[in-house]
């Protein structure tokens, strides 16, 4: 067992999961949440996780954590990967656990390296301007067969290193082109639409071997998924299990959990979207570990250590092969207003017997909104839990059209 896990970032559930486990562990994050780890008396080591200088890199950090004792390291969000992943190439002496980890913060480079392995992937480009954008999508169009007058074909932009959708754009026409994209955009990747059902996976590694996999949901992205999938994708469990472990294989990867997206096809195959190896959003290791009846969280943390035996990973995971019987969903609620004062919660919400707790919050009075990023800012989750898939689903779809916020 690892001596001191060291946690990069801050997540108030993955610590209170490592509390529970009584594992040591120290927390590595920025200056503002010392007062809090004081207050709670946890491990910390203040750090400018958001500046990479002669004064604060990664050798400096591994002096700082020596007194706790720290040999493996544990990205809780997207901005702390590359940190966690060097880190552990001077912990194993390998660097190569950096380059790989380089390949979860550059989605351009993590489509060559899927490209190169076989994976199927969309057609994609890295883009400095508009005018890069618009040549993409004439190229698109042609290789679509497309007639004058059609709609043009999709492409999405994405930041090479965002998290999740932040600072994604889907672009319809040329026209969307013109409107949607700033300068402040570039450069970026520019990707073709792929089409089927999309979905996530949370593959638990360790040894270079998938250990645990969850398949993921998603009736809404963003705003609603549930855990287990439902039997349309778990018939295809064994397709994407085999698809997970190439991944694995391609990108290298030894030890951590995996949070791959893909899209299911018409015709049963498998398209690679992209890939992260912090926590998921949408609070999918909270479902899996109500579904499951594991600790996901602190599970996230223990499989990045090397050292961990056969016997104590039969002891953290459950079998993944053996249906839990159980759903458990949430919808993510955001206010479809840019003023709101009261939260109204139907009654209807409370009677059903799949509801399960929520956590939305009343707004301040008269409280105005910004912009949201990407799928971020929701003002609380509703939780459901219940025995039949597709009335999961049916909730899901219904609660996320209601407007909770007045």
């Amino acid at each position: 067992m690892a001596k001191c896990f060291a946690l990069i970032g801050w997540s108030q559930p993955v610590i209170e999961s490592m509390q529970k486990t009584g594992k040591p562990f120290v927390v590595v994050s920025l200056p503002e949440f010392e007062p809090i780890a004081k207050e709670q008396e946890i491990p910390f080591v203040s750090y400018k996780l958001d500046t990479w200088s002669d004064t604060s890199n990664s050798i400096d950090l591994f002096e700082k954590l020596k007194p706790f004792g720290a040999d493996v390291a544990v990205p809780l969000y997207e901005e702390t990967v590359e940190w966690a992943g060097a880190l552990n190439s001077i912990y194993r002496d390998d660097p190569r656990v950096l380059n790989r980890a380089m390949l979860f913060r550059n989605k351009a480079m993590m489509k060559r390296k899927a490209l190169i392995g076989g994976l199927k992937v969309g057609l994609f480009e890295e883009v400095h301007n508009p005018r890069q954008v618009e040549q993409f999508m004439d190229r698109l169009n042609e290789a679509n067969l497309q007639l004058a007058g059609e709609e043009d074909s999709w492409v999405h932009i994405k930041p090479f290193s965002a998290a999740g959708t932040v600072g994604h754009k889907l672009l319809r026409s040329k026209e969307d082109i013109i409107k949607k994209l700033q300068e402040e955009d570039f450069p970026c990747l520019a990707e073709s639409h792929l089409s089927g059902k999309e979905f996530s996976c949370e593959a638990y590694i360790h040894g270079g071997k998938v250990r645990f996999l969850n398949i993921t949901e998603y009736v809404k992205l963003g705003y609603s998924n549930f855990v287990p999938a439902g039997p349309e994708l778990q018939a295809r469990r064994k397709l994407i299990h085999d698809h997970v472990q190439q991944l694995v294989d391609i990108f290298g990867i030894e030890y951590g959990m995996i949070h791959p997206e893909w899209f299911l096809t018409e015709k049963d195959e498998l398209k690679f979207g992209e890939t992260a190896c912090r926590i998921p959003g949408g609070h999918i290791l909270e479902l899996v570990t109500k579904s499951y009846g594991f600790d996901a969280l602190a599970a996230f943390v223990l499989i990045h250590d090397p050292s961990l035996t056969g016997e104590e990973l039969n002891e953290i995971f459950p079998n993944d092969q053996e249906h839990p019987g159980i759903y458990n969903g949430n919808v993510m609620i955001y206010p479809q207003k840019k003023k709101i004062s009261e939260l109204i919660v139907p009654e209807e919400l409370h009677e059903d017997p799949y509801f399960e707790d929520h956590t939305l919050v009343p707004p301040l009075s008269g409280q105005k909104l910004g912009d949201r990023e990407g799928f971020g800012n929701h003002f609380g989750t509703i939780n459901f839990r219940g025995e039949d898939a597709e009335r999961m689903r049916g909730l899901l779809e219904h609660y996320q059209t209601v407007d909770f916020y007045h």
